[in-house]
């Protein structure tokens, strides 16, 4: 079971590639000869695990359509719509209100042209959008250049471009084609839109200078305070996983076989240490194991992935039936036996060690749930050696009693005797268990669009839960564990009650929609929510142009929130829904900052297409506002994903950093407020 276990948490820590500045699709174009008149042009994509490529002829107001643009063939002509194949995934999408189809790992795409000229000339490009479980990209471009001979009996090669995209291109497949989103026909948009009037003539000037390090240098103080947060969560479960009856009691017997085995007390002090020690090296082992093994990149997967989701949902609820007493969890005693012998008929620095061991084994059944959940947050934290800091901590909880009460024996006294308080502990720490894991059923449910819990079904839930914790602490509820004649409940523990059902009670609101921000980090978004009373205006920004949005801030006096976004970007509408709505936030948006809007989907033409290289050499070629827009995100703050806020001052400086897609409205107050007091200061 322990195998199992174990096994099974560390494939949770390899589920889902947090992506941040590469391009986690890669695309290969090659031609391929049907017949002396018909040439294929294929693409074939690689996806990186956790993101998908969506498929082609999407609905209007969808995410991105693959979509072939011919920009000029010369002999050639575009025969049929753009094909693909691969598994194609067909779900509900419950923000675009549509069914959406795309490809994960796979994907090729084929379009074929048949050859009207004695010699041909073609060259376009492929556009595609791709998403994880936590942002879009940008539209992506593949170019392709080819040219050949065709038939000899075949006429002089004419330029067949307008009869390409005008005649045999779906819509789809338009180089004009309007934006997802936008409330107007399509097919008319396609025939009416006219070259932007925004211009790449700013590129280059000083709202463009790049703040890629500038940008870096608030990521440390992040990094800083998320370390020191999950090692006091490690700490925080340490001390609970101390209070288990799988644990205190073996304190005293082990302190007591310390002294009495050295017969002084100088060497059982230092017999205690090292046991302590030891406790720490074997939980910090099992971190830094799996890191080894899975490497940096892969411990954050784990949050995106639904499946492994749905796993450690199961192995929660697991738990805490066994902490509620309705079967034991445990490993084969013939385990704990083993070690203990070994550790028996062994001295020195290594019987201490294996002593230490075998509590690792006899107290599995208390620890196991608390180290499986703290490893799996560990791992979201975005830094590799969370989990080992993480680990630090619990370790640290656990074997400082030992060497404490080696050192101070008398405190023996005063402390605490075993007794039916540790199975309160147990049970307690199960009602957390429970709660904990619909978390994770959450995020599945929402990847697969079940819409089996939403946020108000959740909220249900947890009321639930915490109600019949407060029950159970006030000695109202009893399980079968607390024995037949259950005793009056100490103070400590009606406290605790009652802040458990005026937690129950803070959370009845959201059911008709209210915010409850003390639980937006774990709820369902508020888009979810089918029945809501909260209605709040929507937040939406005045510019949608970098340089015009800039030059009203400097105009105002006001600091700038830039929202890097698009109209097929599900977690944008996600942040939206879920973030933008609360009212703190929208003061701060509508009154305290001037927001900037910049949709990198957007297909309105430039005036000119421009081509522009990046700081390895590499060329790209502009060819739509959209494409402007991502240029910036990338060459300016070293970014190319949405959503992505970043808050500057007038001349185009951060001033709190970045913030990316996360339903914390919390952790998004204190990003706007930062920048605000940034910017006063200068």
């Amino acid at each position: 079971m322990f195998k199992k276990a174990f096994m099974s948490l560390a494939l949770l820590l390899i589920s889902a590639l947090s992506w941040g500045q590469g391009n986690p699709v890669h695309f290969t174009v090659a031609q391929k000869q049907v017949s002396p008149s018909e040439v294929d042009v294929v693409f074939t994509g690689t996806i990186n695990n956790g993101w998908h490529v969506y498929s082609t002829a999407l609905p209007d107001g969808g995410p991105i359509s693959a979509s072939l643009n011919v920009e000029k063939a010369v002999g050639a002509k575009a025969e049929g719509p753009l094909r693909h194949s691969g598994k194609e995934i067909n779900i509900d999408d419950p923000i675009f209100g549509m069914r959406v189809r795309y490809f994960e790992h796979h994907v090729q795409f084929v379009q074929r042209f048949k050859i009207t000229g004695k010699t041909y000339s073609i060259n376009g490009y492929l556009e595609y959008g791709t998403c994880n479980d936590e942002m879009c990209m940008p539209p992506q471009s593949v170019d392709f250049n080819y040219k050949g001979n065709g038939p000899k009996d075949a006429p002089a090669a004419t330029d067949e471009t307008a009869a390409a995209t005008a005649d045999d291109a779906s819509p789809a497949d338009t180089a004009t084609a309007t934006p997802a989103g936008e409330a107007q026909d399509s097919a008319a948009a396609a025939a009416q839109v006219q070259p932007a009037d925004t211009t790449t003539a700013s590129i280059g000037d000083q709202l463009w200078t790049p703040v890629i390090d500038k940008m870096k240098a608030y990521q440390p103080d992040t990094e800083g305070k998320s370390l020191w947060y999950i090692f006091l969560m490690g700490l925080l479960g340490g001390i609970i996983a101390l209070f288990t009856p799988c644990v205190w009691p073996i304190i005293p017997m082990t302190v007591s076989f310390f002294l009495h085995r050295s017969g002084e007390k100088g060497k059982g002090v230092r017999d205690a240490i090292i046991y302590g020690i030891s406790i720490i090296i074997i939980y910090m082992t099992l971190a830094l194991v799996i890191t080894a093994l899975f490497g940096p990149q892969t411990l954050n997967e784990m949050s995106t992935n639904a499946p492994f989701n749905i796993f450690f949902f199961l192995l929660l609820v697991v738990f805490a039936l066994s902490f509620f007493g309705m079967f034991e969890l445990a490993l084969p005693s013939s385990w704990g036996n083993k070690v203990d012998s070994k550790a028996s008929a062994t001295t020195g620095l290594l019987s201490i060690f294996l002593m230490a061991f075998t509590l690792s084994l006899v107290s599995f059944s208390c620890t196991a749930p608390v180290v499986g959940l703290l490893l799996v947050q560990a791992a979201t934290s975005n830094n590799w050696v969370a989990p080992a800091i993480g680990m630090f901590g619990f370790a640290l909880a656990l074997a400082l009693p030992f060497t404490l009460f080696a050192m101070f024996p008398s405190w023996m006294k005063k402390a605490p005797k075993s007794g039916s308080w540790m199975n309160t502990v147990k049970v307690v720490l199960g009602f957390v268990e429970l709660a904990f894991s619909l978390k994770f059923f959450s995020v599945a449910d929402l990847a697969y669009g079940w819409g089996l819990l939403d946020r108000e079904t959740f909220l249900a839930l947890w009321i639930a839960i915490f109600t019949l914790m407060g029950l159970y602490l006030l000695g109202i509820l009893h399980f079968r564990s607390d024995g037949d004649n259950p005793k009056a409940q100490p103070v400590a523990c009606i406290m605790l009650g009652l802040c458990s059902l005026a937690f129950a009670v803070y959370m009845v609101p959201g059911l008709w929609g209210a915010p409850c921000k003390a639980v937006s980090a774990f709820a369902p978004p508020m888009y979810t929510q089918d029945f809501n009373l909260n209605k709040t205006d929507e937040v939406k920004a005045k510019y949608t142009s970098y340089e015009e949005g800039m030059a009203a801030a400097k105009a105002q006096h006001k600091p700038v929130m830039l929202d890097f976004t698009g109209f097929g970007c599900v977690n944008c509408r996600k942040m939206e829904a879920a973030v933008w709505t609360d009212p703190e936030v929208q003061k701060r948006l509508n009154d305290d900052y001037v927001l900037i809007s910049l949709y990198v989907d957007d297909k309105t033409p430039l005036a000119k297409p421009i081509e522009v290289k990046d700081s390895k050499g590499n060329t790209r070629k502009l060819r739509t506002v959209g494409d402007k827009w991502s240029w910036l995100e990338q060459t300016k703050f070293g970014y190319l994903a949405q959503p992505y806020y970043v808050t500057l001052d007038n001349n185009g400086m951060p001033l709190s950093g970045s913030f990316v897609y996360k339903e914390d409205i919390p952790g998004f107050l204190e990003f706007l407020d930062n920048g605000l007091k940034e910017y006063k200061k200068r």
